[in-house]
């Protein structure tokens, strides 16, 4: 985490494991999340937790001891930075059917998962001719980082990810006897679950990069790395580079989608209303209530005050995406 006068502490996780009693265990993090004070979503589903929160050093510590206590969850992935203000309206604890939507039943990343890769590892592995290299991302996040000679599945949500796989198998896999799989994703819960998903489909030899994007540009950096551009997060930083430093992109408050340091300066662009990739699908009425929030998102700030309209991670806080956070 950064140094410097930041007293928010904003933490992304998640854990595949098996849990009986999910209701159960809704009451215990809602009870300990109240107490510790801090905001945020996260998602409890037979195959585990996954989620991002925000608050003092003391109650994020407190809640991840909670969870790294509950069944299978002592190895709990999590990821950490800091905010100056939290990026969260409430704390909600939501019982799903998947902590990451697929919609494949019978899929099981605890037990069936690809072998993991280090980032240390990963460049040797995607330069080799044999290794089919795919971004099991969206299609916006896609757009603005991914690594050299990925496949792009142009897909709008994880739950298309499948589907995208059966009718593009025979392409991708045509005329390797042995074919070798690649796959990655932010900070590792898409991959992990697409490698047991291709692994249930007969695809042997499948990888995926351990601790995702964000662990390979923390500890990766090589001038001739294979990643190119920056990787989209799910909180208050928008996007990051190589060692984790902020990126170029802000976030279009109007359709949650990250704006080019290109876009940024076109006259379709205007804060807090509209960007380039919205404008022809927002109405008068919709843009006056846009410019009526950053109306008073800018008095706000003049007056000293951190208004939650102006932070990216409310909107996310409101409609969890494929990933709650970062991962």
């Amino acid at each position: 985490m950064s140094e410097g006068p930041q007293p928010v502490v904003v933490a992304a996780l998640y854990r595949f494991s098996r849990f009986e009693d999910c209701p159960a265990l809704k009451a215990g993090l809602d009870a300990v999340c109240a107490g510790a004070g801090v905001r945020g979503t996260l998602l409890v589903a037979p195959e585990g937790v996954n989620g991002t929160i925000a608050g003092s050093l003391a109650g994020i510590e407190a809640v991840l001891a909670h969870i790294r206590a509950l069944p299978g969850c002592a190895d709990l992935s999590v990821k950490l930075s800091q905010a100056e203000v939290t990026p969260f309206l409430r704390m909600k604890v939501r019982l799903k059917r998947e902590i990451v939507t697929m919609g494949q039943p019978g899929i099981d990343p605890l037990k069936d998962a690809g072998a993991y890769v280090t980032a240390g590892d990963w460049d040797a592995l995607i330069a080799d001719p044999d290794t089919i290299l795919i971004d099991t991302r969206n299609d916006y996040e896609v757009r603005i980082g991914t690594f050299a000679g990925a496949v792009n599945p142009q897909t709008a949500s994880f739950r298309e990810f499948p589907d995208w796989f059966r009718a593009n198998r025979q392409v991708l896999l045509e005329g390797r006897s042995a074919p070798k799989v690649a796959m990655f994703c932010t900070g590792g819960i898409r991959c992990e679950k697409a490698t047991a998903f291709l692994k249930s489909e007969g695809v042997e030899a499948v990888y995926h990069l351990d601790g995702g994007i964000l662990k390979y540009l923390e500890t990766v950096s090589r001038p001739d790395s294979a990643w190119r551009g920056e990787c989209f997060v799910f909180d208050q930083r928008v996007a990051v580079g190589p060692g984790l430093a902020p990126g170029s992109h802000v976030l279009c408050h109007a359709c949650r989608m990250p704006v080019t340091p290109e876009d940024q300066t076109s006259p379709l662009y205007q804060p807090g209303i509209q960007c380039p990739a919205c404008h022809d699908h927002r109405d008068a009425r919709q843009r006056a209530g846009y410019a009526e929030r950053q109306r008073q998102v800018t008095l706000a700030a003049e007056r000293g005050i951190a208004h939650l309209g102006s932070l990216p991670g409310t909107g996310f806080d409101e409609t969890p995406c494929d990933e709650t956070g970062v991962l």
